[in-house]
């Protein structure tokens, strides 16, 4: 009996750290999805009429990184009171936002190159455009860039100007943020099933040890 206790009280802090830093994960999902979606760069590049898909994965991580802090306060108040249906709770709550989150991962895995694509082709327009040369010189500015290898604009770039292809520096620049968009997910995704381990474990130990008494 006390060896069983004592193996609840240790899976308890143990379930409790980690809802901790569980929460800490989700505060930090929030603040990468904040940032990409008012990262200066990224919204200087996005703005004006620019297809509005572009931050569906960036709502994804604004949204989960929300709800995981919720989840992670949720689930330290199961630990700490050793109720099974707040543990339960917890365990399917887990359960929903790790699948979110493999389904936003194979969407913006699915749809990447579509959205470069997009973008791409949206400075190809602009870059047509006499009316939206400030649009046309954030991107330069940001990207380092000037033209494509087919059309340098005489009125955009000068002798001074940057020789890199800005469609190569788009996708360039995306890749780079759907890496750190994919990096944060699979540590997020390896958290969530040590918590739904750590939960099982508790709530079977609880009730073992009901029956016990």
């Amino acid at each position: 009996m006390s060896k069983l206790q004592g193996g609840m009280k240790c899976v308890k802090y143990l379930l409790f750290v980690f809802n901790f830093i569980f929460w800490l994960s989700g505060a930090l999902v929030l603040a990468v999805g904040l940032w990409l979606r008012f990262d200066s760069n990224t919204t200087s590049l996005l703005d004006g009429d620019a297809p509005g898909h572009f931050f569906i994965a960036v709502y994804i991580l604004i949204g989960a990184g929300g709800v995981m802090m919720l989840v992670g306060f949720f689930g330290c108040s199961g630990a700490v009171k050793e109720s099974q249906c707040l543990l339960g709770s917890f365990f399917a709550c887990l359960l929903l936002i790790f699948g979110a989150e493999v389904a936003a991962g194979v969407f913006g895995f699915l749809n990447k190159d579509k959205v470069i694509v997009d973008v791409q082709n949206y400075y190809e327009v602009i870059m047509e455009n006499e009316n939206a040369t400030v649009l046309t010189s954030m991107y330069h500015i940001v990207l380092d860039c000037c033209g494509t290898v087919e059309t340098r604009p005489t009125a955009l770039c000068t002798a001074d100007s940057s020789d890199r292809d800005c469609l190569k520096a788009i996708e360039d620049f995306f890749i780079d943020k759907l890496f750190i968009i994919g990096y944060v997910g699979i540590g997020i995704a390896g958290v969530m099933i040590i918590g739904m381990i750590f939960s099982m474990v508790l709530c079977c130990a609880i009730r073992n040890s009901r029956e016990v008494i």
